[in-house]
């Protein structure tokens, strides 16, 4: 998520800081011109997708229950300064064991879908061959739950958490990931595609091989462009490849994939800081979805990329198109670019707080009205039949009162601005059919640990009981308008 996109900048670039947005009124007493008179969710289209977001290693702990092996996030996390605070998803929110209650609240806040991811170590825990069956099982209770509440479950196959055993054998940098993870999905199509109607492939692919395979910085920790590029290309691939077995197998499925995005802009209309923001747009917003819809990788913009021949295979360019039914984009803030002298982008961003910009607590500066531009910029790509926003929120420090309320006022703010956005957007005639909130409750946040809190619930994580956020009762308000 988030985080990722942040780090990446902040590495791979000179400069250091967060996401970068302008202020606004979020947290005064005007908040913003609809304050008074938010629209009513019948505005958004009778057809709209509402849901909340989760992933499997943030949420699900039960790390070696029930059959489940390790993924590289705990080996990763088991190593000494890798989490802050020492952190790890052992227990994390102990969604496998709460996954009721979980959906329960779901439900109670009024959201009609619930996004998911399988754990591949959980269901193959040698990454091939052999399915564990208390695995399936789990997520077919999961699934039967999500459907007695008449929450429609969306089923994310990949959310970064590779069996560990494959890693071992070289992970994403292996080119036999294809055949690996062509297996995985054609075991989760079969197992659970009588009742899921809708599949996401990857979570984030720039995300998990930039920081996973070029910085060191997620599991596994690798370093370097000899990691990354065989990572990147075989990422891409099997966004794709996936992509067609679902629909093989599951003719009418409802099949995308995920992809992080932010809105880019140069400082200033100097040439070398317009150039670098051309770069980032194509590092952060371009590298996945243009070879998925057939346009090759953005080699024009960044010739590093040409070092990908190399990786390249007889048929590559035909097996990198998928086939996708729509593309989720995941929308947090937007980077002011500058000029940087280091390869391979050569672009940094402007500090947020050299502008004033407002931020929230881990330092990301808040930008909801972003999310317009974006899918206005993913809505000009020919052959997209449909747009979701499957992550958007924001981490603000939570107060859990005595009497087990939580006066999150600025995330609802956060919530309102953006579906604000979106909406202004949506009527302008750029077509978006649904929204995710990330995340249903807090959770483990990668290498930052449990301190960023994202939820519409509260997790007391040394007792794990669940408290409802204002802002979760904000959209069980918002959403019980038919």
């Amino acid at each position: 998520m988030l985080l990722s996109r942040r780090l990446f900048i902040h590495n791979v670039s000179a400069l250091s800081g967060g996401m970068l947005m302008a202020p606004f009124n979020l947290f005064s007493n005007n908040v913003c011109e609809f304050q008074q008179s938010f629209p009513a969710r019948e505005k958004f289209g009778k057809n709209f997708v509402w849901g909340a977001a989760s992933a499997a290693f943030q949420t699900e702990g039960a790390a070696y229950s029930d059959g489940r092996s390790a993924s590289v996030w705990d080996t990763f996390a088991s190593k000494k300064g890798k989490i802050k605070n020492g952190d790890n998803a052992l227990v994390a929110c102990d969604f496998y064991n709460r996954y009721t209650t979980d959906i329960a609240l779901l439900g109670q806040m009024n959201f009609n879908a619930f996004r998911f991811s399988l754990s591949w170590p959980r269901i193959i825990p040698n990454g091939i061959g052999n399915v564990n069956l208390k695995g399936t099982d789990f997520y077919n209770r999961l699934i039967d739950t999500c459907l007695e509440k008449n929450i429609e479950p969306w089923l994310t196959l990949y959310h970064w958490d590779l069996p560990q055993v494959l890693e071992d054998k070289g992970g994403w940098t292996n080119r036999d990931i294809l055949d690996w993870f062509g297996e995985y999905c054609t075991t989760a199509a079969k197992k659970f595609g009588d009742r899921v109607k809708n599949w996401i492939v990857l979570n984030e692919p720039m995300a998990f091989t930039s920081f996973g395979y070029l910085l060191g910085l997620h599991a596994p920790g690798k370093r370097g462009l000899h990691n990354f590029m065989p990572a990147l290309h075989h990422a891409a691939l099997c966004q794709a490849i996936g992509s067609r077995i679902v629909k093989d197998i599951l003719p009418g499925a409802n099949v995308g994939s995920t992809f992080s995005c932010s809105l880019v802009e140069a400082a200033d209309d100097k040439q070398k800081n317009t150039d670098a923001a051309n770069r980032l747009d194509a590092a952060l917003n371009r590298l996945f979805i243009e070879p998925a819809l057939g346009m090759g990788y953005p080699e024009d913009t960044l010739p590093f990329l040409k070092r990908l021949d190399k990786y390249m295979k007889p048929g590559d360019g035909q097996l990198l198109k998928a086939n996708f039914d729509f593309v989720g984009i995941q929308y947090y803030f937007r980077v002011v670019a500058k000029h940087s002298g280091l390869p391979p982008l050569y672009a940094g961003q402007v500090k947020p707080n050299k502008r004033g910009a407002i931020t929230n607590t881990m330092g990301l500066e808040v930008f909801p009205e972003g999310i317009g531009q974006m899918l206005q910029k993913f809505s000009g790509y020919k052959n997209i039949p449909k747009i979701y926003i499957t992550e958007s929120g924001a981490c603000f420090d939570d107060i859990l009162n005595n009497n087990g309320t939580i006066s999150d006022n600025k995330r609802t703010g956060y919530h309102k601005e953006t579906l604000f956005h979106l909406l202004k957007t949506k009527n302008k005639g750029i077509a978006v059919d649904g929204f995710f909130v990330w995340s249903l409750t807090d959770n483990f946040e990668w290498n930052y640990g449990y301190k960023p809190r994202f939820g519409l619930v509260y997790i007391d994580y040394a007792t794990q009981n669940r408290f409802m956020k204002d802002s979760g009762k904000w959209f069980s308000e918002f959403l019980s308008e038919k």
